[in-house]
């Protein structure tokens, strides 16, 4: 006689939780709340962007240019001579200027007959027009933790020349991106 074959006992299935649906607008706000914060951190610590309200910097920047600044850069390495920085005016923290780094802490600034010396050395400046004029500055040494800065526009700039140094801890960032006009748009050099 030929039997079945015995059927294994099926042990009893836990049951799933039911998953409970969270209601729309619990979450739509859970998106803004997030979006905002990406937001804030991203403004706060990454990039910010800022506008150009006077012809300090033509050619290179025009007024009402709209930048991005990178605030990240300055965490891993220093500023270097030629780059665009923004950074908190030192006569009055509540305004920003962008302006040129000319000079770092323990080097020696002089303008003559519309060139400029650093220590010494005459410093090729590309940016600037090759027609430009400017009055005669130093020598001045800059002290060390600030920055030389200067605009492109030198007959048209407050800066370095007239309200002093700018401590290292009132930097903000390095111009990176001019986003507009769009016939504009690119890396700010």
């Amino acid at each position: 006689m030929v039997t079945a074959p015995e059927i294994p006992e099926v042990p009893e299935m836990a049951s799933t939780p039911e998953v409970k649906e969270k209601p729309l607008w619990r979450e739509v706000l859970e998106v803004v709340v997030i979006a905002v914060v990406l937001a804030l951190v991203i403004r706060f610590f990454v990039v910010e962007p800022f506008y150009i309200p006077s012809e300090s910097m033509l050619p290179t920047l025009e007024v009402n240019d709209r930048i991005i600044v990178s605030k990240v850069n300055y965490y891993f390495t220093s500023p270097e001579r030629g780059e665009i920085l923004v950074f908190k005016y030192p006569l009055d923290l509540s305004q920003n200027f962008v302006k040129r780094l000319i000079a770092v802490g323990g080097e020696t600034v002089e303008l003559k007959n519309s060139v400029l010396y650093i220590n010494g050395e005459a410093v090729p400046e590309d940016y600037l027009p090759p027609d430009l004029r400017y009055s005669n500055f130093g020598p001045v040494e800059v002290p060390e933790g600030h920055f030389f800065m200067m605009g492109d526009n030198r007959n048209s700039s407050s800066d370095s020349r007239t309200w002093g140094y700018v401590d290292e801890e009132l930097l903000i960032g390095r111009a990176m991106l001019i986003i507009w006009p769009f016939d504009r748009f690119g890396v700010v050099k």
